[in-house]
């Protein structure tokens, strides 16, 4: 009988493909982002919203500084979706529809500066989207959101 279940096993493991291994933010991590971000937001004099979303552009963590626009709610989450699903920031699309490249209006994305995608591992982790200040006050705070999970332990302390 115990032959059986590993013959089995085997042939079940050579027949199926194998699974991939990925890198997910935690709640943890996507409050350190939202945390680093706010930080930077109140640095430049802004209040702003921070959506952190997964892999899958899902709402991971929510922040709305006090002030910041309610309309940034959904334009902060559309921005971390966007960068997460097109896996890149969504400032290159602000730059491509500057340079002509209108067939991005056909598409569902946010073409302003303020969404990134936060790669680890070579994978997409996940994203964050900010609103609330100019496009490039936006960039700004989510790129030192993005930067503090990204930054070695050395980086972080000299921060």
């Amino acid at each position: 009988m115990a032959l059986l279940f590993w013959d089995s096993v085997l042939t079940y493991s050579m027949k199926h493909p194998s699974l991939i291994a990925k890198v997910a933010l935690s709640l943890e991590a996507a409050k350190w982002v939202a945390n680093a971000a706010e930080a930077a937001a109140t640095s430049l004099g802004i209040a702003v919203v921070i959506a952190i979303v997964d892999d899958g552009g899902n709402i991971l963590y929510l922040q709305r500084m006090d002030g910041a626009p309610i309309g940034s709610v959904e334009v902060a989450i559309r921005k971390a979706r966007s960068a997460v699903f097109f896996k890149t920031e969504t400032k290159n699309f602000e730059n491509g529809l500057s340079g002509g490249a209108t067939g991005l209006l056909s598409l569902d994305l946010v073409p302003f500066e303020g969404g990134i995608p936060a790669v680890l591992q070579q994978g997409i982790a996940g994203g964050v989207g900010v609103s609330g200040g100019t496009a490039s006050q936006d960039g700004t705070v989510a790129l030192a959101g993005i930067a503090a999970l990204t930054a070695s332990p050395e980086g972080a302390a000299k921060a």
